[in-house]
């Protein structure tokens, strides 16, 4: 059964994990085996799969991005079950014209009675062709 203690547990492994997790793994173990996951673009079932789809954003984060950050901005308990983080994803592309991405979101986990998270569905401030859109726009200079 989960209490206070497990889901300020789960909550601080949030905090400690997403902030990083263009540059190393996370912490697998707050999640149950049938994790459902989904975002604007993506939508699946199972722990493995989570796994997956972590791993390709950081292969991709660097691969595409000379500077790739997650700002976590607020994560805390919205409900009995439910846990809210709220976020942005900020970068500039590995492009001639260093174009940079920006877009805002929140993660809403859900908790079973186990305390595990069983779902976690992302929400994006803007479409997914509206980010793709910011690849092709020159970033500012950094010159003075």
């Amino acid at each position: 059964m989960k209490d206070e203690l497990q889901i300020t547990g789960v909550i601080e492994t949030l905090k400690q994990d997403l902030p990083t997790l263009f540059a190393k793994d996370i912490s697998y173990d707050i999640y149950s085996q049938d994790i459902y996951f989904q975002d604007p673009v993506n939508k699946f079932k199972g722990k493995l799969n989570y796994r997956i789809i972590f791993w390709t954003l950081r292969f991709h984060a660097q691969l595409f991005f000379t500077e790739i950050y997650f700002d976590l901005h607020d994560v805390n308990k919205s409900d009995e079950d439910t846990i809210l983080a709220k976020w942005t994803v900020r970068g500039v592309l590995r492009v001639p014209w260093k174009a940079r991405v920006f877009f805002n979101g929140f993660s809403t986990y859900k908790l079973n009675k186990d305390g595990l998270i069983y779902e976690h569905i992302d929400t994006w401030d803007r479409k997914p062709g509206e980010i793709l859109q910011q690849f092709f726009r020159k970033g500012e200079s950094k010159r003075d």
